[in-house]
């Protein structure tokens, strides 16, 4: 990794590029991300600028925050709403590395599994702690979690 934040640039270019083409969601969309990134650099005891995984980290709980909100805005028969947090989601999605498919997690959560020797419920932690790092941005933690659980039987 070359710069320190070279996601984080990319995202302001971006945003200057969809001002000038008048694109509002699109604009819309990265000026909050770049307000989540800002907050995230200020938050805790000092400052700090953020690393790349930091930024995917903030893009990945974003996109998390636009999916719930769908589903509750389709719960609450608001399809508009939906749509526009789907449409947001898929400008953040434009950043986020490409997603792990179900095999792909099995697979990872299987070597990890065989790495660390763990067996039954108290495997857990151990597994999830190997895993963890290398499905980062890339799978949703409640489904690794839940592949773990099944492929340890507990």
């Amino acid at each position: 990794m070359t710069g320190v934040a070279e996601l984080k640039d990319k995202i302001r270019a971006d945003l200057t590029a969809a001002l000038k083409a008048r694109d509002s969601l699109r604009a819309g969309t990265l000026r909050m991300v770049i307000a989540a990134i800002s907050n995230a650099e200020v938050a805790g005891k000092e400052a700090r600028e953020l690393t790349n995984d930091d930024v995917i980290g903030v893009l990945t709980s974003e996109s998390k925050k636009r999916r719930e909100a769908a589903e509750a805005f389709d719960g609450g028969n608001r399809p508009e709403l939906a749509e526009k947090e789907r449409a947001e989601a898929a400008v953040l999605a434009e950043y986020l590395p490409e997603p792990l498919t179900d095999d792909e997690i099995s697979a990872i959560v299987a070597a990890a599994i065989e790495k660390t020797g763990a067996e039954g419920p108290r495997g857990i932690g151990p597994v999830m702690g190997v895993v963890q790092p290398q499905v980062r941005g890339r799978a949703d933690g409640a489904a690794v979690a839940a592949e773990v659980r099944r492929q340890l039987g507990a």
